[in-house]
């Protein structure tokens, strides 16, 4: 039996792996951007920043999918062999499903984003069905805790996107160039899961040989169900993330708004810094041994990365506007080490929504739709960036505190039902 000393160095072993990988591949999809960026000019990158927030909001389903097959694996390790392979089919249909409808809808997506040709939309649908399959693919890497593989196609994120979509640039510098780059690039991940997945570690193979007799512990429709849920927490969270640069566009001046949206830099920055620990801790959420020791752990590692963040940039805010943007955002510099509080409140609030996803607490979705209706209501008397900073802050610290209480209040994780029960140990 693992101690807890040992089970603490996994986590950091783990945590270390995945923070280089996620790192390099932040580091390669922002330089995509940039070079996408003064290559295709305003009017072009425009367009594609529209069609790539559109695919980041259809990558929910491939998010879902990773949390479903983490948590189902990792719940139920003895069923493992069983469970993946339902995971698996479920992503196979849920990308097809995805791909077809968004191809169908290519010629309607592309009126309302003004685009030039509807073979532009039309690279949602090729890339969405790749990126779908990597999440199932990466959520029963992640169950199983093999981190070199998640990291692997982690790092296939990235390169792949920066590689390809570098030479569709170069071949075709327009939108449609840049999409058809980031659709070849999508299918780097993929592959990398299925060679990964066909070449199982032992501990795998021996699950295997033992499960071969036995009859799947859950059916497609419960997986399909869970994912469902599962993405509508994270869509929630996204929801909740993104609502108040939306409610600067309405309530402030245009050059208000601007400044809030380069302070959303920085939030961003913040809250993805700590990414790695939430896919290395959400495993141990998800069984049922230390799963509130597990969220101690995590809780203070995030909030550890946000603090120093915090502080770095109140004594570097110099150096923070230039990350912002430049000299056009210095008027925002003071408020800069809000912005990157409300990163880390994010951050800790994203590590809470995944332990709501880990125990399967469907219901408390509905704290997190209560808390954007709040910043939208709260958010519309605002009359400058620090009064709307202030009061989203304010709501996410609320709800955190709401959330962390609960988990405190909770049960452990909710397994997935098994159709091969193990004996009680003697």
């Amino acid at each position: 039996m693992m101690t807890p000393w040992r089970r603490h160095g996994a986590v950091l072993a783990g945590s270390g792996v995945i923070a280089v990988a996620m790192g390099l591949m932040n580091v390669s999809t922002y330089g995509f951007t940039i070079l996408a960026a003064r290559v295709l000019g305003p009017a072009e990158y425009g367009a594609l920043a529209a069609v790539a927030g559109l695919l980041l909001i259809l990558n929910v389903v491939s998010l879902g999918l990773q949390a479903t097959g983490a948590r189902r694996v990792a719940a139920a390790p003895h069923d493992r062999v069983a469970i993946e392979r339902e995971v698996l089919r479920t992503t196979y249909a849920c990308a097809a499903g995805l791909g077809l409808l968004a191809l169908l809808a290519a010629p309607a997506v592309s009126a309302w984003l003004n685009l030039d040709s509807w073979a532009v939309a039309a690279m949602i649908a090729v890339t969405v069905v790749p990126l779908t399959v990597m999440g199932g693919q990466a959520g029963i890497l992640q169950g199983e805790r093999r981190w070199r593989p998640l990291a692997v196609i982690y790092l296939a994120v990235g390169f792949g996107r920066l590689a390809f979509g570098c030479a569709a640039l170069a071949l075709r510098p327009d939108t449609l160039g840049a999409m058809t780059g980031v659709a070849l690039g999508a299918f780097v991940p993929a592959v990398a899961g299925w060679w990964t997945l066909r070449h199982p570690d032992q501990q795998t193979a021996d699950a295997t040989t033992a499960a071969a007799a036995g009859p799947p512990p859950a059916s497609r429709r419960s997986v399909l169900a869970e994912t469902l849920h599962n993405s509508h927490a994270l869509l929630a969270f996204f929801a909740l993330s993104n609502i108040d640069v939306v409610v600067a566009r309405a309530v402030l001046d245009e050059h208000q708004a601007g400044l809030y949206a380069g302070g959303l830099i920085l939030t961003k920055a913040v809250l993805f810094l700590p990414q790695f620990v939430v896919v290395v801790v959400f495993p141990a959420m998800s069984g049922s041994g230390s799963a509130r020791r597990t969220n101690v752990l995590a809780l203070g590692l995030v909030g550890t990365i946000g603090v120093t963040t915090v502080l770095g940039v109140a004594v570097l805010s110099g150096l923070a506007v230039t990350f912002v943007g430049g000299p056009e955002y210095a008027e925002v510099e003071s408020l800069l080490w809000g912005f990157a509080l409300l990163g880390t409140l994010l951050a800790l609030l994203q590590l809470m929504v995944y332990n709501l996803v880990a125990r399967q607490q469907q219901r408390a979705v509905l704290l997190i739709w209560i808390a954007l209706a709040v910043v939208a209501a709260g958010g519309s008397t605002a009359d400058s960036v620090s009064s709307l900073l202030t009061t989203v802050a304010v709501v996410d610290a609320v709800l955190l505190v709401v959330l962390v209480v609960r988990a405190g209040l909770r049960g452990p994780a909710i397994a997935p039902r098994s159709s091969n029960p193990q004996p009680a140990p003697l």
